[in-house]
């Protein structure tokens, strides 16, 4: 479930790279815009993984090239890569071009993380140094936070707030079906009395 502030910044960045996109549009530049989205899955009560994706988007009018994605604020004394890696490169982004990747954590400790900005690094064909973008913050991650009792039966309160008029009708049905099908203890007597 995406959180509305993120939400939030996702589309302020993008209609921001929009505008800025149209002003570097004369000198023929990649613009590259990255979000960066981690999502808390409960395995158990003492278990519970990070799972990060990082978009990268050129909003520019040229390719980038030698682009790589490094996101190492990941402390490994509070967290243990489970699959992917914290970095990747691709040989080039282009024009309008999206890139994406994916990695698992397991969080080692409780507490409340604020994980850092990744870090993109990509060469443009008219400039020798590398160019250097960050993704979107991330709002900190409550680890291992003790969930409140309520939270357990949401998904039943979903359940019947969904299907709640369905369920009466079904359990009405089976009612009825249940005391047309059993006999009634009046017919049973008199059934015994003609034996």
């Amino acid at each position: 479930m995406a959180h509305p502030i993120i939400n939030a910044l996702t589309a302020i960045a993008l209609i921001a790279s929009l505008f800025l996109s149209s002003s570097h549009a004369s000198s023929d530049v990649p613009f590259i815009v990255a979000h960066k989205k981690a999502t808390l899955n409960r395995i158990n009560s003492a278990a519970e993984r990070v799972s990060v994706t990082i978009d990268i988007y050129n909003q520019g009018t040229s390719t980038a090239y030698d682009v790589s994605l490094t996101d190492d604020g990941w402390p490994s004394d509070s967290f243990s890569l489970i699959s992917g890696s914290t970095t990747k490169s691709w040989e080039k982004l282009d024009a309008g071009g999206i890139l994406s990747h994916t990695f698992e954590l397991e969080a080692n400790t409780k507490g409340v993380f604020a994980g850092e900005p990744a870090v993109i690094k990509f060469r443009v064909p008219t400039k020798a140094a590398l160019q250097e973008a960050l993704s979107t913050p991330m709002l900190p991650l409550d680890v291992l936070a003790d969930r409140p009792p309520e939270k357990k039966f949401e998904w039943a309160k979903r359940l019947l707030a969904k299907y709640g008029s369905l369920i009466s009708v079904i359990s009405i049905i089976v009612l009825f079906i249940y005391l047309v099908a059993t006999p009634s203890k009046s017919s049973t007597k008199g059934s015994k009395k003609r034996r």
